[in-house]
């Protein structure tokens, strides 16, 4: 009897599946819509699920637990940042599954998983002032070495003016 034991096998080894459905969830929240088969598509909407109420909760404990499954630390940032904002009062069904037709070889079912809500729009200053940095940044190394051309330019110019007067001469 297969009592109490919840996911699918998908005729995969326990790692084999729990590396696909990592990467498939790490996938679905980097891009907000991904591609598969239907029954990985359901599997993945309970990974998904679970993902979305850790970000909603929000604290460290949460965090930690979301990057032992997302592969990716900037996925992980993004998801907490809009996450409580994009599902704040909804209190589940974050993903929506869209039948979309026969795979063209196998003729298995195709299904689109994506998130639902109104996505947030990226904040704009945040980015700016990012790039403001880095420029202050790279200026403020960039006078060390605008101190060393100069006097390249200057021996250069000398070597030149040297040649001339001797093809002169």
């Amino acid at each position: 009897m297969r009592h109490r034991k919840s996911g699918v096998k998908l005729n995969r080894t326990s790692s084999h599946r729990s590396a696909m459905f990592r990467n498939m969830v790490t996938s679905l929240f980097k891009y907000g819509r991904i591609k598969t088969t239907d029954p990985k598509a359901k599997e993945l909407r309970r990974w998904a699920d679970q993902m979305i109420t850790l970000a909603k909760r929000g604290d460290l404990h949460a965090r930690r637990q979301a990057m032992a499954i997302i592969r990716e630390k900037s996925v992980v940032h993004k998801l907490f940042d809009d996450a409580p904002q994009r599902f704040g009062s909804k209190a589940g069904g974050y993903t929506r599954l869209v039948k979309i037709g026969l795979r063209k070889g196998d003729a298995a079912t195709l299904t689109l998983v994506e998130l639902t809500g109104e996505p947030v729009a990226p904040k704009k200053e945040d980015k700016k002032s990012a790039k403001a940095e880095k420029k202050s940044a790279k200026a403020e190394k960039k006078p060390a070495k605008a101190e060393k051309k100069p006097e390249k330019v200057e021996k250069k110019a000398e070597k030149a003016e040297e040649k001339t007067q001797k093809s002169e001469a």
